[in-house]
């Protein structure tokens, strides 16, 4: 495909440029925070800075990181960076336990935000002649709004649909010729099996493409999403606490996603000690917000585990390109003392077959780690003879440990036996009392 860009200036900007705008505009942002946000003022303070020690990005190391633990000490004003009647909207991340976090938007925050989700959108190949059917949940999640506005912002028929009701959604997809879906993966993967079961097949489907974000996903699940409806299935990523879907978005080379470097300064660090990694390492992405005036993160520890590329892309874009984050240092389970990220399970499940629906159950017995994992069966694969279903299961219990390094108990279940989810889905339980 020929590629567009929404605002090709920057996006394609020579690394002085970016580099030359990322130091003017961190100096202001710190100077922003400092007087506005008293709490992490007294961060810099303790660490003894003042905003005159900040020069350019290349000072960014020595700033007090900032966490989710941070934010929510903070709940709900102590973050705010902007006067309350300039901000016009908040966001709020999802979670069950203790206070949520929440992130404020001024009009300007707003703005920026969708220029970002245009440029996701336009990579994906969409332009003001297209439909964009939004299928992320609309309200306090960001995803809904962050595509809806990029959509908006770009000139596309816009359908703000929310998740749910997957019959209407087909219906729409159909009746509204609608050409890009942007939905979570694993609610992508339950239309496009649903389609499937009511007989489309990918060419009777009119969409093009569709930018799936909010949660892990593997590669082999974009492979089983874009067969089955007949897409390009891009990612993009983005945090509530940053300004939600869109900090950074893959193109058509589909391998790592540009950060936009114009409003964000990202890096590496080690998870367990903090210290800055060489670009090209793995480890824990941070994120320096530059130009949010409500909520002006510095040093925002996300705990996404990737690594960076500067490796020239072939889309003409220079931001740098982050990795699919391969799974988050908070959410890593250590079973047994072994490091385990839900997207490996993934990716063994779906190569030998099974679809990417399962879950993780994890408990501790007389002391000992338990391990189950619960994995669904294809209507093909369905069957009531015991010994083919003890085999498969051994099957997968040898493909599992082989990938992990532990053995897990696999417990092969009956096709649409697991909840379906049509937001985030739920892929582990943890009973564990640590």
């Amino acid at each position: 495909m020929m590629e567009r860009y929404f605002q090709k200036d920057i996006e394609c900007a020579p690394r002085e440029q970016i580099i030359a705008l990322q130091n003017e505009k961190i100096v202001k942002q710190v100077h922003h925070v400092w007087n506005s946000v008293p709490y992490y003022k007294k961060l810099m303070q303790d660490k003894g800075l003042t905003p005159d020690d900040i020069k350019g990005i290349e000072d960014i190391h020595k700033l007090p990181f900032i966490s989710k633990k941070d934010l929510r000490e903070c709940y709900p004003y102590g973050m705010l960076g902007a006067p309350l009647k300039d901000c016009v909207r908040i966001h709020s991340t999802s979670g069950t336990t203790g206070k949520r976090v929440i992130a404020f938007y001024t009009r300007n925050d707003l703005d920026l935000w969708s220029d970002c989700t245009a440029r996701a959108l336009v990579a994906a190949g969409a332009s003001d002649e297209d439909v964009v059917q939004v299928s992320y949940g609309y309200g306090l999640f960001t995803g809904g709004f962050g595509l809806n506005d990029g959509a908006v912002k770009l000139g596309c028929l816009t359908v703000p649909m929310s998740s749910g009701n997957t019959d209407r959604q087909i219906m729409f997809i159909n009746d509204l010729k609608a050409t890009v879906l942007c939905c979570t993966p694993s609610y992508a993967a339950y239309i496009a099996e649903t389609m499937k079961e009511q007989g489309y097949t990918p060419d009777q489907i009119p969409l093009k493409a569709g930018i799936f974000g909010a949660e892990a996903w593997s590669e082999e699940m974009r492979h089983d999403i874009e067969k089955t409806l007949g897409i390009k299935a891009y990612d993009i990523y983005g945090l509530t606490e940053l300004s939600g879907p869109g900090v950074a978005f893959e193109c058509s080379d589909q391998n790592g996603m540009h950060v936009n470097e114009d409003h964000f300064y990202v890096e590496t660090i080690d998870p367990e000690t903090g210290e800055v990694l060489p670009e090209g390492e793995e480890g824990e992405i941070v994120f320096t917000s530059l130009d949010k005036e409500a909520f002006p993160l510095l040093r925002y520890r996300t705990r996404d585990i990737s690594r960076l590329s500067r490796e020239k892309c072939s889309c003409g874009r220079t931001f740098v390109k982050m990795m699919k984050p391969k799974g988050r240092s908070d959410d890593m389970l250590i079973i047994k003392g072994v490091n385990v990220f839900p997207s490996q399970i993934e990716t063994v499940l779906l190569n030998l077959g099974y679809p990417a629906n399962y879950q993780i159950i994890v408990d501790r017995v007389n002391n000992t780690d338990t391990f189950d994992i619960l994995v669904e069966m294809t209507p093909e694969m369905f069957t009531d003879d015991i010994g083919e279903i003890t085999a498969r299961q051994k099957q997968l219990v040898s493909a599992l440990k082989d990938m992990l390094g532990i053995r897990a108990n696999v417990k092969l279940v009956g096709p649409k036996t697991i909840a379906r989810s049509e937001g985030k889905a739920v892929r582990v339980i943890d009973k564990r009392k640590i």
